[in-house]
């Protein structure tokens, strides 16, 4: 008789259950599971954001179009908190049978959801910056609080590729990942900032 397999889908958790599972050390989440919940409630605040900001702007086609793909935004971070899981399954196959060289190759595909992460939401900065013109009082917050959580995402994200790196035996990958995390983080550190200032 064939083994049963169970497939465990994150997504679907409630807080409770998805927050144990991000504690637990023998999950299979990681930080980019996480990380795709935190960018998934930063979408969710730019929707919020931009949504107030259309409420009395119905013909201004900019912001119908920031509510849409806001929208679309949130569910495509929810969807990687389990395609996260998923990138990973080659590293801990590899890990299981105990081959270096599988291991070493699995780390790149590893980091893929956090490195898509990061992309999205320095996207989203992008977009939180250009709304925050047509925002004040209560959309206001929602814009800065969104900026905060992208990030946060993106923070987290550059932790684990640059430790992710490390576990390949590639200095180049290792420098590249290094390099450009610490470009971004340069140049969205001023969108961050400025959508921040008062």
């Amino acid at each position: 008789m064939a083994e049963k397999l169970s497939i465990e889908i994150f997504r679907r958790k409630d807080a409770e259950d998805f927050t144990k599972s991000l504690a637990d050390p023998e999950s299979r989440t990681a930080v980019g599971s996480g990380a795709a919940m935190t960018a998934a409630v930063a979408a969710a605040y730019l929707y919020r954001a931009a949504a107030l900001c259309a409420k009395d702007k119905a013909e201004d086609e900019r912001l119908a179009w920031l509510v849409r793909n806001s929208e679309i935004l949130r569910t495509y971070m929810v969807n990687l908190i389990d395609e996260d899981v998923k990138c990973r399954g080659p590293l801990r196959r590899a890990i299981s049978e105990g081959d270096p060289r599988k291991i070493e190759a699995a780390h790149q595909p590893a980091a893929a959801i956090a490195n898509e992460i990061v992309n999205m939401m320095t996207q989203c900065l992008d977009l939180l910056a250009e709304l925050k013109a047509s925002a004040d009082g209560e959309a206001m917050v929602y814009v800065r609080a969104a900026a905060e959580f992208a990030m946060a995402a993106i923070r987290a994200c550059m932790h684990y590729t640059v430790a992710m790196s490390l576990g390949c035996g590639d200095e180049t990958y290792q420098f590249i990942t290094r390099r450009e995390n610490e470009l971004t983080l340069e140049q969205y550190g001023k969108v961050y900032e400025a959508i921040l200032a008062e």
